[in-house]
Parts: C-alpha cells; sequence; structure tokens
C-alpha cells in the first residue's frame, strides 16, 4: 500500500485535543472536581499510548526523532517510547507472533517454563488470564516482568535498553514539573496512569491467539464506539498487521470495505464488539498461559 504523504492532519489534529484534554483535567478541572478530573486525565493517558503507537509506525511525519519528539513527555509514567517502539517492531514480524520467547508482547508461557512455576505464580497468571484479572492485575504483573527483563539487559551491557530508559527519566522531567504547578495531587496521578493501563490491557488482552498458522494468529474486533476511539482502531487488528503504515483513520475504511478479504486472512477471529469480548471473557479465560502449540526445538509452523 502507497505510503501517505505527511503531515498527517487527523493525528496532528488529535494529538493538540489529547495534550489539550490532559491541560485541562490536570490544571483547571482538578480544582473542581478531582474525580471528573481522574477520568478525564485517564482517557488522555490512553490517547497519548495509542497515539505514541502511531508515532512508531511512522506518523505524522516521515522523520522518527519528529515523531518521538511529538510524545516525548512521558504522560504514562511507566512505558519507556524508545522501548516501546523497539519492542512493538520486533512483534511485529508475524511469524513469531505468540511466541514465547521471540514475540516480547506474547502472553503466552513455554509449557516446561509453566510446570516449573510454583503454585501460586500459576494461580496469580491464571487469573491474569481473564478479562477482569487482566483489567485489575495486568499492569502490575506486565510492568514487573518488563521492568525485570529490562533490568537484567542493562546489567549484561545493553545500551539500547540503558538509553530507552534515560529518555524515559527526561521525559518524566516536565510532568513532574507540570504536575507540581497543578491541583492535581501525585497519588491520584500514579492512579490514573494505573488505570490507563488498565484500559489498554482491553486491547491487548486477545489482539493474538496461538494457531498454527501465523496468518490466523490476529483479531479483528468489529467494535466503532468509545473504546475504538480511544484505541485509534486498533482493535482491526489484522488490518493494521497487513497495513502497519496505514493510519489510524483509514483502517475502519479499508476493513469494512472488504471485510471477507481479511476474515479469510486471519481465519476467521473475530469478535463483533467489546461488549462480545467482556460478556465472553471477563470471568473466563480465553486459551491457557501455557503455549498450546508450542514445541522446544521451536514455534509452530508459519
Amino acid at each position: 500500500m502507497r505510503e501517505p504523504r505527511s503531515p498527517e492532519w487527523p493525528t496532528l489534529a488529535l494529538l493538540v485535543l489529547c495534550y489539550a484534554g490532559f491541560a485541562f483535567a490536570t490544571a483547571g478541572l482538578a480544582a473542581l472536581s478531582l474525580p471528573l478530573a481522574m477520568g478525564l486525565t485517564t482517557l488522555a493517558l490512553v490517547l497519548h499510548s495509542s497515539l505514541s503507537h502511531e508515532m512508531i509506525h511512522g506518523h505524522p511525519f516521515r522523520s522518527g526523532r519528529a515523531n518521538a519528539a511529538l510524545v516525548f513527555p512521558a504522560l504514562g509514567l511507566f512505558i519507556p517510547y524508545l522501548r516501546f517502539r523497539d519492542t512493538h517492531l520486533a512483534h511485529h514480524q508475524d511469524s513469531l507472533l505468540t511466541d514465547p520467547y521471540d514475540d516480547p508482547e506474547s502472553n503466552y508461557i513455554d509449557a516446561g517454563d509453566w510446570a516449573r512455576l510454583p503454585r501460586w505464580r500459576r494461580a496469580l497468571l491464571r487469573i491474569n488470564n481473564t478479562l477482569a484479572g487482566r483489567i485489575v492485575l495486568g499492569p502490575l504483573i506486565g510492568q514487573i516482568a518488563f521492568m525485570r527483563a529490562d533490568w537484567r539487559a542493562i546489567r549484561a551491557g545493553d545500551r539500547r535498553v540503558a538509553l530507552g530508559w534515560a529518555l524515559h527519566l527526561a521525559g518524566l522531567v516536565p510532568v513532574a514539573l507540570w504536575l507540581a504547578a497543578t491541583p492535581m495531587p501525585l497519588p491520584a496521578y500514579l492512579a490514573c496512569a494505573y488505570a490507563a493501563l488498565s484500559i489498554l490491557k482491553i486491547r491487548t488482552f486477545l489482539e493474538h491467539q496461538a494457531h498454527t498458522r501465523a496468518r490466523g494468529r490476529t483479531v479483528v474486533i468489529e467494535d466503532r464506539g468509545p473504546l475504538a476511539f480511544l484505541f485509534l482502531n486498533n482493535n482491526l487488528h489484522v488490518v493494521h498487521h497487513m497495513h502497519p503504515r496505514t493510519p489510524w483513520y483509514r483502517l475502519p475504511r479499508l476493513y469494512f470495505a472488504n471485510p471477507a478479504r481479511y476474515l479469510s486472512r486471519n481465519e476467521g477471529y473475530r469478535y463483533r464488539s467489546y461488549a462480545e469480548v467482556f460478556r465472553r471473557h471477563f470471568l473466563t479465560a480465553k486459551d491457557p498461559v501455557a503455549h498450546p502449540l508450542w514445541q522446544r526445538q521451536g514455534p509452530p509452523a508459519p
């Protein structure tokens, strides 16, 4: 697909709206109603993360540095942009999707590793494999695992990982200075950042499934509601994987113009809406934690 010309005004306009909403919530609304301010701040943080995902894929400018500068303030607090970029682009190797070792965004565990885990960890991960568990516990479990792996990499001398965290610390400075000048209490902001990650876990919960063919591992959720907007249409996930350079506002037109093409591509891995996802998986896991198809000698055949 031909790469769209930049700048992409819808993305820039939404970025301005995101920062304006963040500023209004933390500096203005927080003085009037802290619960309302926390709600709006949380939504702004979710949108900021989704926009960061757009920047990773080359929007709205052709320059990666220019795009990174647009989301430099680390509003979400927890995930360094450079680490998000590196791990997410590695995740886009479709032949490795759901691989417990080589897909950085996989939620599966190798069956042998799973068998060696203590019972309490297996119980915790089973809870985390329901949508309710992923929303409540997922941000904490994911952050601990992410930071532990990065700390090991830094100790082993990985300068790229260290640079990612150094830039993240720099990106926290303007956020800290802003919050110090606003009536938003720090504990309330930390709660917003955690809640934003919880909402984002709804998107990532079943984006990928174990399947013998790589093409059948990526979902379509035919939702056009508020969550689809907050996720910038990344619920049409197989469309994004097939056209990773296509901006968020063009994905629905691609999919709904020819849904049969994409459903053929992903072997019919589809949900009608996020309401269906909640109904089917809020308290019921969609699949086991241990990868059901993984073999020690290699991943499932693409």
